[in-house]
């Protein structure tokens, strides 16, 4: 299935959000760069993804959720300080690395003890993400190569293996920033992305 994002209907979102939701991969656009996406509470379609990317195993990868409440369903618990911080500065192309020792869910923090959040402003992640649930979502390129600007490159890397691609034409955005927010509220910067000026 390829899609343009333009001609998108309700009825074309449902569909999609669905054949995510199920366990399927897709190239979508997302608030930041094309990523390739699957439902982060199916292992299955988690490890597939590693593979597809040519990804290290022991790397996680970043989860777009659609809001701070999804947080709950990963078993994260927040001190108050963590808790305000992203209040105040979700939804963004604002990645968020939080503890996370839960050996349920070793698959997608691959024994770092901590995964990535995010929660997109673009109004078409959003209504995917009520739809299909939690993402993962890392950039639609092999690991090392360059993220892909096209459908075209992303076809390039993945061909017949993805099932569906979301055409929004060329995106040459940034990644998403990437911070560690201790419990105490501080914020260590670990790449500079596309969000800037944090509300502390």
């Amino acid at each position: 299935m390829i899609y343009k994002l333009s001609d998108l209907t309700k009825e074309k979102i449902e569909i999609i959000g669905n054949y995510l939701k199920e366990g399927k991969i897709g190239v979508i656009p997302t608030d930041t760069i094309y990523g390739i996406v699957g439902a982060a509470f199916l292992q299955e379609t988690v490890e597939r993804i590693y593979e597809l990317r040519k990804r290290s195993k022991d790397k996680p990868m970043i989860i777009l959720i659609s809001s701070l409440d999804d947080l709950k369903k990963f078993e994260i618990v927040l001190t108050k300080k963590q808790k305000e911080f992203l209040a105040k500065n979700w939804p963004n192309p604002l990645s968020v690395v939080l503890e996370c020792k839960n050996e349920k869910y070793k698959y997608l923090h691959r024994g770092k003890d901590s995964l990535a959040f995010r929660v997109p402003k673009d109004k078409f992640l959003q209504q995917i993400l009520n739809i299909s649930g939690s993402l993962v979502a890392p950039s639609a390129n092999f690991e090392g190569e360059k993220p892909s600007e096209t459908i075209a490159d992303a076809k390039n890397y993945f061909g017949q293996n993805v099932g569906l691609y979301i055409d929004k034409g060329k995106i040459t955005s940034s990644s998403s920033t990437l911070v560690m927010v201790l419990e105490d509220g501080a914020v260590k910067i670990l790449r500079e992305g596309a969000f800037k000026g944090f509300a502390s």
